[in-house]
C-alpha cells in the first residue's frame, strides 16, 4: 500500500474517530481523583493520630467500623475540608471482665473552632446525672453500658448510645466519635518512649501503690494507664482524673512532635499499626472520618485546653452547676475563646 493510499484510508475513517476532548478530560478527571485521594490518605493519617493523641489515644480507620448518621450535613470547602465547628466525641473504656460490660471511665469532648486558632478538650464528668435515651436519668457512663449491652457488649452501640446523650446534654453536634482503652494508651505511650505529664500535687495510686510526685515526670506505658486510673483519694475524685487526661493528652502531643511522628510518614505508619486494630471509630453525617480531620493541619495551636464540664455535688451523682448554662452556651456558639478568658481559673493546669 502506497502512502496515498494509507492517507486516503485514514481520511475515509477519520470521521468515525471519537473526539478526542471529552476522551482527554475524563483522563484528566481520574488523574485528578487519584492525586486528591492520596492527598487525602496523607493528610488524612496525620490528622487521625493529631486528633487521637489529643484524645488520649490514636485511632486508626479499619473495614466494618460504625458510620453513625445523625441526619446533619457538614459544608466543606474546595478542599473537601468541613468548615465551621468540629466536635469529636472520645469515650475511654476499661476492658470487660466476666459478665460485667466495659464501663466509660472518662468521657471527653474535643472541641475544634471555626476559626481553627486551637482545640478544647472539655471533661464531661461520667458520674454526671443525665437523661438517656430510652432509659431515663442515670449517671453518663451508663449509657456506654446500656448501649453495648451484657454478654458480648458492642462497643459500637456504646458509644453511640452515649453520642445520643452528650448530644441532648451539650446541644451541639457530635461528627466523630473514637473508643478508646487501657491496652491501646499503653501501647502508644511506649511507642513514643514515654509522655511527660505534669502533676500539681502528689498521686498515690491504689492499684499499684506506685507514688507520683508532684511536677512533671516522663511515664511509660504501665505508669501512664496507672496515673490515668486513679480517682479515689483525690480531692476531686474523678473531676482530678480527668484533669490528668488533659495533662497527659498534652504531654503525648508534645512527645509526638518532638519526635516528628506527625510528619513523618513512616513513623506514622509504624505508630498506627501497632494500635489500630483494637478501636472502634464512628462519623456522623456526610461527610467521612478523614474528611472531618483534614481540619487538623490548618490548627494555629495542637496544644489543647483543658476544661471541665461545671458540674457538682457530695452525693452518688453530680449535677450541673450554675455555670454550666454560660459554659454550654458559649459552646454552642463557639464563643470558647471568651469564656475561657473570663474565667482563667476553671482552664486546667497543663505544665
Amino acid at each position: 500500500m502506497t502512502e496515498d493510499d494509507l492517507r486516503a484510508a485514514f481520511a475515509r475513517h477519520e470521521p468515525l474517530t471519537p473526539p478526542t476532548g471529552p476522551v482527554r478530560a475524563a483522563i484528566d478527571r481520574l488523574a485528578a481523583r487519584r492525586r486528591r485521594r492520596r492527598q487525602r490518605l496523607r493528610v488524612g493519617a496525620a490528622a487521625v493520630a493529631l486528633v487521637g493523641v489529643l484524645g488520649v489515644g490514636a485511632p486508626q480507620f479499619r473495614p466494618g467500623q460504625t458510620a453513625v448518621d445523625d441526619g446533619t450535613t457538614l459544608m466543606a470547602d474546595p478542599s473537601g475540608a468541613p468548615v465551621g465547628t468540629l466536635n469529636v466525641l472520645l469515650v475511654g473504656v476499661d476492658s470487660a471482665s466476666g459478665s460485667r460490660p466495659p464501663l466509660a471511665d472518662s468521657v471527653l469532648l474535643l472541641h475544634v473552632p471555626a476559626d481553627r486558632s486551637r482545640p478544647y478538650l472539655i471533661s464531661l464528668p461520667r458520674d454526671l446525672a443525665v437523661p438517656i435515651p430510652g432509659h431515663g436519668t442515670d449517671k453518663l457512663n451508663a449509657a456506654f453500658v446500656f448501649g453495648a449491652g451484657d454478654g458480648r457488649p458492642d462497643l459500637a452501640k456504646g458509644y453511640d448510645l452515649t453520642r445520643r446523650t452528650v448530644a441532648d446534654l451539650t446541644g451541639v453536634r457530635i461528627d466523630a466519635g473514637v473508643v478508646l482503652t487501657y491496652p491501646v494508651l499503653r501501647k502508644l505511650t511506649d511507642a513514643v518512649n514515654g509522655v511527660e505529664v505534669c502533676l500539681p500535687e502528689r498521686v498515690r495510686s491504689i492499684h499499684t501503690r506506685r507514688i507520683f510526685p508532684a511536677g512533671c515526670h516522663r511515664l511509660d506505658g504501665a505508669e501512664s494507664v496507672d496515673l490515668l486510673r486513679q480517682r479515689r483519694g483525690m480531692p476531686d475524685g474523678a473531676l482530678d482524673r480527668d484533669r490528668n487526661a488533659h495533662r497527659y493528652a498534652a504531654g503525648l502531643v508534645r512527645r509526638a512532635g518532638e519526635q516528628g511522628v506527625l510528619t513523618d510518614p513512616v513513623r506514622m505508619s509504624r505508630l498506627l499499626g501497632l494500635v489500630g486494630p483494637e478501636l472502634t471509630v464512628s462519623w456522623s453525617g456526610s461527610a467521612s472520618l478523614p474528611d472531618l480531620l483534614r481540619v487538623v493541619p490548618a490548627l494555629e495551636s495542637t496544644e489543647p485546653v483543658g476544661l471541665d464540664l461545671p458540674a457538682g455535688g457530695n452525693g452518688r451523682y453530680l449535677t450541673l452547676d450554675p455555670a454550666a448554662t454560660p459554659f454550654l452556651a458559649a459552646l454552642r456558639e463557639d464563643r470558647l475563646a471568651g469564656w475561657v478568658a473570663a474565667n482563667p481559673a476553671r482552664v486546667t493546669r497543663l505544665r
